[in-house]
């Protein structure tokens, strides 16, 4: 039974209810679990070389699947949302995380690990690109639970990278096992929460599958340009968080000085995650914000190539601050589409591409450095990255709707 224009009843039928302090639980606790399950691998690389039987060949396609599967199972998302709706689809990627996590650390065997591994990736690609569009569905508090999900992500990244080696030194023999299993618990919790938000939403008023434009995403300069400007970003992201500690170590200070920089780095993200939403609901422009970001990540990368080792902390700090491009354009995926419909088309578009262009970086970096034997020639064409962060995020930054410029739907009714 239909409710007018855009929305469908379903049971008894009432409106979309508000959750309150519900959606906002909700949200954080599947932000803060879309990263971790990644995250968490690398400070524990060592011992599960040594439980089972790792090799160096297995540990890098470990480290290449994040960006793999973000990008490449992340598209079947929205497809995916169509028959089962925005939360159950959200709910099945939270159950994929958990089982993924927890079976992976009872698991004897390399490639298993590598498998199971790549399921909860699968699940968190799943959240990647649909809580921006069930968040864009939401009657309140929009701005908000934004904040919350761009802070949660960073909280989440960083807190699985951080914890690990501790939590599996504390733990002992094995330990790496329930260092990694800790998050397939924390999955579960957002299960449950959701489970909860399920409940709430049944016999809703929820928008209908034909809801919004119709036409093609790359139709939209604003998509295209949204996409571009994932890709770069996500591309530095990668970068530093894998290469950055090396270049510093290379330049000379002790290990434990290069992860603390890199934390900090990770810690402005943060900042950046709790102020760029409400910047973007506020700003009337957002142009000078994108001039900052690709300058900021020019001169960091500047600073690197000239003395890494003379202002190391003022380096990692402008490449931090630029990283509050990451926040600004997964917020931008929501305030750039009008109907749920398009944001979850959109995310499904910007989302999977960008992360594929992401996961080259740290691949064409470490060809690069083997090839010259060192980071000058990185951290050049890494500053000319800054340049098209800068460009892309000016054409984002026009007060635009992508529903506006997709155009008709073509005649055979093929998808974006």
């Amino acid at each position: 039974m239909t409710d007018g224009p855009g929305v469908r009843r379903d049971g008894s039928g009432g409106p979309l209810p508000h959750l309150g302090l519900l959606a906002l639980v909700a949200v954080g606790l599947v932000a803060v679990n879309l990263r971790p399950g990644a995250t968490s691998v690398g400070p524990v690389l060592a011992e599960l070389e040594a439980g089972i039987g790792l090799s160096p060949a297995a540990a890098g396609v470990l480290s290449a699947l994040p960006g793999l599967c973000f990008g490449a199972l992340g598209a079947l998302a929205v497809p995916l949302s169509r028959r089962l709706g925005l939360t159950g689809t959200i709910l099945l990627g939270l159950v994929v995380v958990a089982a993924g996590l927890l079976l992976r650390v009872l698991t004897g065997g390399a490639v298993t690990f590598v498998l199971l591994s790549a399921l909860a990736l699968g699940g968190m690609a799943v959240g990647n690109v649909l809580v921006p569009a069930w968040i864009k569905r939401q009657p309140a508090d929009r701005v908000r639970l934004m904040t919350v999900y761009g802070t949660g992500l960073t909280v989440g990244g960083a807190s699985g990278a951080a914890l690990a080696a501790p939590v599996a030194a504390a733990a002992g023999s094995d330990g790496w096992r329930p260092s990694l299993g800790l998050w397939g618990l924390a999955a579960v919790s957002a299960l449950l929460v959701w489970l909860a938000v399920a409940r709430r939403e049944r016999g809703a008023v929820v928008p209908e599958d034909g809801g919004g434009a119709a036409g093609r995403l790359v139709r939209s300069p604003t998509a295209v340009a949204l996409t571009a400007m994932f890709g770069v970003q996500s591309m530095n992201a990668y970068v530093q968080f894998g290469w950055l500690p090396e270049i510093y170590r290379d330049a000379g200070l002790s290990a434990t000085v290069a992860g603390l920089l890199t934390a900090m780095l990770t810690g402005l993200g943060i900042v950046g995650g709790l102020v760029m939403p409400t910047v973007i609901d506020r700003s009337r422009t957002l142009a000078p914000w994108m001039v900052a970001f690709g300058g900021l990540a020019v001169l960091g990368y500047a600073g690197l190539f000239l003395a890494p080792a003379t202002l190391p902390w003022l380096w990692a700090g402008l490449l931090g601050l630029s990283g509050w491009a990451f926040p600004t354009v997964i917020a931008l995926i929501n305030a750039r589409s009008r109907h749920p419909r398009v944001t979850a088309r959109l995310s499904g578009f910007v989302q999977p591409v960008g992360y594929l262009i992401g996961a080259s970086g740290p691949f064409l970096v470490g060809l690069i450095h083997a090839w010259t034997g060192d980071w000058r020639l990185v951290l050049a064409l890494l500053a000319l990255g800054g340049v098209a962060l800068t460009l892309t995020g000016l054409r984002v930054s026009r007060p635009v709707f992508v529903d506006d410029e997709m155009g008709p739907a073509d005649p055979d009714g093929a998808p974006a």
